[in-house]
């Protein structure tokens, strides 16, 4: 006797191996296109999937979630950040919500530590230099970065890619500081010689560098606001990796503009895919293309820990990595 398959509409493509292990589970819906599905095609999608597989560039809200067909049982996220995600309504509706967390923390933190080093050395601005043959020969007082050992950093937000990104700041001899709701435990404190500020703004006009490595929620929207800004040292190097919503770019990009800040490196904007033109073209910005889970091996993982969630639900089970308003 045959096993009815739920029905699972994704909405972007995914890598091969996990859309076919999806057509050998359920009843998958691809999108062979892999373009992102406009509010029609979402609405549509909602009305026939048993499970929405969305990811951080589809907005599933309350309306979305509302106007879902009964048949919506779960909404099971390729990504850990669920800010895109109405999570009250789908609890309202009885909508089970997961997400990926874990899979791309190192690869996240190996990003941000690149931006750090690329940054600080001014890695981008000397390689254009080169490739446009501008390169006339070393010299003593050009090209002039800064060095990251003794120097303080002080990371927003130790879970587990703060503390991902501590251990290899760590390695390069930077001084951790951080900023969390809450402060960790002593052994870990201990394990990465990281010090506790209660006071975010106390601890960022301190810091030689700063790494944004929080969660996006109401209460972190916007949170290096411009007075924020204005508190960081003129020497100081700025980097977000988490979401771009945590900084107002409109008051960045004048503090760019103004030299208020040595540096800044971003992975990820406020109008993702926009960027405030204030940041493109100069010297002192690394901008990159929403690359921190971008590695073979995490893209894998998180569409591996998808049907993990789905499967579990699948049989009756609570799945491992379900999302709760208590947890954002």
């Amino acid at each position: 006797m045959s096993v009815r398959k739920l029905k699972v509409v994704l909405t972007r493509r995914l890598p091969d191996a996990v859309e076919t292990r999806m057509r050998e589970l359920f009843d998958a819906e691809l999108n062979l296109k892999d373009q992102p599905m406009d509010r029609a095609a979402l609405e549509a999608a909602v009305q026939r999937a048993e499970v929405l597989v969305p990811t951080i560039t589809d907005v599933i809200d309350a309306d979305l979630i509302n106007g879902a067909g009964e048949q919506l049982k779960m909404i099971a996220n390729f990504g850990a950040g669920v800010d895109h995600i109405d999570i009250d309504a789908a609890v309202a509706r009885g909508i089970i919500v997961t997400n990926t967390p874990g899979v791309l923390t190192e690869d996240t933190a190996d990003l941000a530590m690149s931006l750090i080093l690329a940054v600080s050395r001014r890695i981008v601005e000397g390689a254009q230099v080169v490739a446009e043959g501008r390169f006339e020969g070393w010299t003593p007082t050009w090209m002039c970065g800064r060095k990251l050992w003794g120097k303080r950093l002080g990371i927003v937000g130790m879970g587990r890619i703060g503390q991902a990104l501590a251990r290899r700041a760590k390695a390069f001899g930077l001084q951790v500081h951080y900023h969390n709701r809450k402060p960790v435990s002593a052994l870990i404190e201990e394990e990465l010689g990281a010090t506790y500020w209660d006071d975010l703004d106390q601890m960022l006009a301190r810091m030689d560098v700063v790494s944004l490595n929080c969660p996006a929620t109401k209460d972190t929207h916007h949170l290096l606001s411009a007075e924020r800004l204005a508190k960081l040292q003129p020497h100081a190097i700025l980097i977000n990796t988490a979401r771009g919503d945590l900084i107002d770019e409109a008051a960045l990009s004048q503090a760019v503009a103004t030299r208020s800040l040595s540096g800044v490196g971003l992975d990820v904007f406020e109008n993702e895919p926009a960027i405030h033109p204030g940041l493109l073209g100069q010297p002192n910005v690394v901008l990159l293309p929403h690359l921190g889970s971008a590695t073979l091996e995490a893209r894998q993982d998180m569409g591996d820990r998808v049907i993990a969630n789905v499967m579990t639900y699948q049989n009756g089970h609570r799945p491992p990595d379900r999302v709760i308003p208590a947890m954002l």
